[in-house]
């Protein structure tokens, strides 16, 4: 076997294991809460920094560094599915939409014991994910209009 066989066979070798383990355990990081108001130890019901929260803004900046440092992994870059995780851009905006978030990340997904979504509350405040919520709101199909 020549030198460039041998790259092509090693390349597709490599690619195929971190295809198999791409959706494999993933360490939640830290998320920078500085600035952002503190909800407290009881979840909220809906998202408390909507628009019109004064820090809006802030929340916005926090959740889009938090979803791309814990999320992106399987939810993909801006929130944009390549098929392994729910494309969170689809999800609807307002209470409705905070109810089905909230529901998965307090209590995860599992489907046949197979654990497709950990439990993000137990690495993740839920000001960081409230923070997330709200950055999620600004590239969905409903604010962004596709």
């Amino acid at each position: 076997m020549n030198t460039t066989t041998r790259m092509i066979l090693g390349v597709m070798l490599l690619g195929g294991t971190l295809f198999a383990h791409g959706h494999g355990n993933v360490t939640p990081q830290g998320v920078d809460l500085r600035g952002l108001e503190l909800l407290g130890d009881t979840w909220r019901d809906t998202n408390p920094y909507r628009e019109a929260h004064p820090q809006h803004a802030l929340a916005v900046d926090v959740g889009r560094s938090a979803y791309n440092q814990n999320c992106a992994a399987c939810h993909g870059l801006e929130a944009k599915s390549g098929g392994i995780a729910p494309d969170l851009r689809e999800l609807e905006n307002g209470d409705y939409g905070d109810e089905w978030y909230k529901e998965r990340v307090v209590n995860g997904a599992v489907r046949d014991g197979r654990v497709l979504m950990p439990k993000m509350a137990d690495y993740l405040s839920q000001e960081a994910l409230w923070a997330i919520r709200s950055w999620l709101e600004t590239v969905s199909l409903q604010t962004t209009g596709q």
